[in-house]
Parts: structure tokens; C-alpha cells; sequence
């Protein structure tokens, strides 16, 4: 079976599903997105490794990264091979001494893992077929991974300017292991410094 090999588009707030989140993977060749309802804790460990945040412990997934490099496991791809009654299914396939070899997962933790090794994410046609949209053509970049305001934070930390305060924010919130909100102000410094550099 020829799989479709995927890239992560973005992580969304999905209000319909009670504080969980929307995994949305695109077609590499290809204007087809795979959305996927995964939970609050995968998300903020897909989005900390897209934003580069390195928390002040190891969560789960940077545990598992360890230990499959400290046992010289290569991780090859992740693969979504299955939707079952709604529920996808997910395989990380891995080689140990030269044997190739798969593990079940949950996508949103095979997905957790594949950003953090590098490994290549891919989609079963069938998956693809039956719960891809198709995109329009000005649907681009990633989205954020919350919408909340940051107005409350910003007035506990005053002085400097407001780049300086909102990058004290992010050290607070990294500090404070509110790693949702660490990717808010992440997102919100990189505009703001873009737009400086265009003045």
C-alpha cells in the first residue's frame, strides 16, 4: 500500500469538543487536511517542539525520544494506518538491530514523537479518503494554538517595553509549566519582531 506522507499544518482550539484540540495534517503533494480531535496535554507537546520551547523538565514525549536513542532504536516514520467507528489508529515503526519493528500508538503521541526525532508522518489512502477535506487554496501556515488573551499577564508584568514584557511572559510561563500559553506569547513575539523589522 502506497502511503501519503504528511506535514503537520497546524493546531487549533476545537470548541465543539470541550477544551480539546484539532491536529490538522496536510498532504505534502496535495491540497487534502487530515483534521484529528486530540487532547490538551498532546497538543502542548506537538506545539513546545514546533515552537522550539524547551520546558524546565522532560515531558512524556522527550522521556521516549531518550529512551528509544539511549537503546540505539532508530525511529523510521509514523504511520496513521486506520479509522475505526470515528478513532484513528497509529503505528511508530522503528528498526533495533537491524530489525525492523512497530509499535501501536495514539496519533497525537506517534505525531508528539515524530516532531522530535525528525521522522517522516504518513497516512493510509483509505484515512485519507474517508476523513480528508479538501483545502482552499488561501488556507496557509500554521495556525495558533490558542486564542486567549494575554491583556491579565501583561499588566503582573510592568516595565520595559512591550517586547520585554511579553518575552518575561514567556520565561514566567515556561517557569510555571503553562506551556499553552508559552506557545500564545511565542506566536505573538515573532509577529511583533517581524513587524519591527519592517520599520
Amino acid at each position: 500500500m502506497d502511503f501519503t506522507r504528511v506535514d503537520i499544518i497546524g493546531l487549533s482550539t476545537s470548541p465543539s469538543s470541550g477544551g480539546a484540540y484539532a491536529l490538522v495534517l496536510g498532504e505534502v503533494e496535495g491540497n487534502r487536511r487530515l483534521p484529528i480531535i486530540i487532547g490538551a496535554f498532546e497538543a502542548q507537546a506537538i506545539a513546545l517542539e514546533l515552537e522550539k520551547i524547551q520546558p524546565p523538565r522532560p515531558m512524556t514525549h522527550d522521556l521516549l525520544r531518550d529512551a528509544f536513542e539511549s537503546l540505539d532504536i532508530d525511529v523510521d516514520e509514523v504511520v496513521i494506518d486506520e479509522l475505526r467507528e470515528g478513532t484513528f489508529f497509529a503505528k511508530i515503526r522503528y528498526t533495533v538491530d537491524g530489525d525492523q519493528r512497530q509499535l501501536d500508538s495514539r496519533p497525537s503521541d506517534a505525531v508528539a514523537l515524530a516532531v522530535r526525532v525528525d521522522a517522516p508522518i504518513y497516512v493510509a489512502p483509505m484515512v485519507l479518503d474517508e476523513a480528508g477535506i479538501v483545502a482552499d487554496d488561501d488556507e496557509t501556515g500554521v495556525s495558533s494554538l490558542t486564542e486567549g488573551e494575554t491583556s491579565g499577564a501583561e499588566e503582573e508584568i510592568s516595565g520595559g517595553t512591550r517586547l520585554e514584557r511579553m518575552q518575561k511572559q514567556l520565561e514566567k510561563a515556561v517557569e510555571e509549566e503553562d506551556y499553552e500559553k508559552a506557545a500564545e506569547l511565542r506566536d505573538e513575539i515573532e509577529k511583533l519582531q517581524q513587524e519591527q523589522n519592517k520599520n
